[in-house]
């Protein structure tokens, strides 16, 4: 689909120079570019590359001489990064899935589903169940009894969402994530060599004896709020005894762990392969590096 650049801008915020009529239809870097492209030389750096390709047109940084680069118009906002975060939404095709319910996808009769939905091939969608209205939700996807899903949710191929987990509007799930598995909770009948250790930080001998590990089961169900997006294989694990939880606006990367009890505040960002131990508590406007772990678990 090809949008008129005049559009774009206002879409987008942005200050537009030169030529509104020409039509784009995506974005591209500037040696990649095509006549039908936004050329991204956001920084000096990659306006070196613009004649490599064959845009039209460009976003570019505050005071780019964008005549001098052969360009018909450019686009020029105070912080072209974040005018991207607009621009690339506005010219997203998605994963091309088709509208409606599709034939084989399996719906408890008690399963209420909002207005505009899209479920894809072989999802299944358990009892008692609510999905609010525009979600979109690809094939493969399953969502456990009595679940509740906000508006505008989007769960790519293969998500798993588990049963008694309430999840808020905007939600983003990568293809493979889950959330509302049980946690990793397991005891001995006597005081196990790793509790000693843990305990003691290797100050004591410790004598180490095989035994059996009994499961604790996970009760209590996950809490994730609006604007919440999961990378893919992301895990989330159900509580013990109460919900984990995760505020508004959190994001994070693939292969991210959040073990059960965890508490997470608003509009932190973790990264890939970043571990959270079960009952850890976070606050708001956190960043975790990739590969960061955090302990400890204590219940």
């Amino acid at each position: 689909m090809a949008y008129k650049l005049s559009d774009i801008a206002r879409a987008i915020d942005a200050e537009l120079l030169g030529d509104g009529e020409l039509e784009i239809s995506s974005v591209a870097s500037p040696e990649h570019a095509s006549v039908h492209d936004i050329a991204l030389a956001m920084d000096p750096k990659y306006a070196a590359d613009l004649p490599k390709g064959k845009a039209l047109c460009a976003m570019l940084w505050p005071g780019a001489d964008w005549q001098g680069m052969g360009l018909q118009a450019a686009l020029v906002a105070p912080r072209p990064r974040y005018a991207l975060s607009a621009l690339s939404a506005a010219v997203d095709r998605g994963q091309g899935y088709a509208s409606g319910i599709h034939e084989t996808a399996i719906i408890d009769p008690t399963a209420q589903i909002g207005a505009n939905a899209t479920i894809g091939p072989l999802s299944v969608i358990g009892a008692n169940v609510i999905i609010g209205n525009d979600a979109i939700i690809g094939p493969q996807c399953t969502i456990g009894t009595g679940s509740v899903i906000g508006h505008k949710v989007y769960l790519r191929e293969g998500v798993r969402i588990g049963a008694d987990v309430i999840i808020g509007d905007n939600f983003i799930a990568q293809p493979g994530a889950t959330v509302g598995a049980d946690g990793f909770s397991f005891v001995t009948k006597e005081v196990s060599a790793v509790e000693v250790a843990r305990d003691s930080l290797g100050t004591v001998d410790i004598e180490s004896k095989g035994q059996e590990w009994a499961r604790i089961h996970s009760l209590a169900g996950v809490i994730i709020g609006d604007d919440v997006e999961l990378g893919a294989q992301c895990c989330v694990d159900r509580g013990t005894v109460k919900p984990t939880k995760i505020g508004n606006g959190v994001k994070t990367d693939n292969l991210s762990q959040i073990g059960h009890n965890v508490v997470i505040g608003n509009n932190c960002l973790i990264c890939a392969q970043v571990g959270i131990a079960g009952s850890s508590v976070i606050g708001n406007n956190v960043v975790l590096g990739g590969q960061t772990g955090v302990s400890d678990n204590t219940f």
